[in-house]
């Protein structure tokens, strides 16, 4: 027979990382979490990892959404989701990763991406293209 007593020992220590990443609020919900795990998007310790991984604290977790990426190292573990501030005493963020963020944020402050027109242009939208482009008729 198992012992119960080392068990529950064991799953003090260590979690799963879909749902670290979602009590820490990286993502919504544990399903958008196992899809950034399970298509490359998360990395722990270097290396690539399944939504089922146990995670311990101590690890280095690199974490990228869309083109922010976030370096953590886990400070505690938690499966419940709390509010913001608690969630944020569960990791501890690099300095490296905090700098590259900034400069990413003053980069896309400085050069805004170009505003794309949503669907089809209107009649009048495409005269004012055709104003910019010289071809007035």
């Amino acid at each position: 027979m198992k012992n119960e007593k080392g068990k529950g020992k064991e799953e003090d220590t260590r979690l799963r990382i879909d749902k670290w990443l979602w009590a820490a609020r990286f993502f919504k919900t544990r399903s958008l979490s196992a899809d950034a795990i399970e298509s490359g998007k998360v990395l722990c310790n270097g290396v690539r990892i399944k939504p089922a991984k146990s995670l311990a604290a101590g690890d280095m977790l690199s974490i990228r959404i869309g083109s922010v990426q976030f370096i953590v190292e886990v400070l505690a573990l938690s499966g419940k989701r709390g509010p913001a501030p608690q969630a944020q005493l569960l990791y501890r963020e690099t300095e490296e990763s905090v700098l590259r963020r900034k400069a990413l944020a003053e980069e896309l402050k400085a050069h805004p991406p170009p505003a794309y027109l949503k669907g089809r242009p209107t009649k009048r939208d495409r005269r004012e293209l055709d104003k910019l482009k010289g071809n007035v008729w």
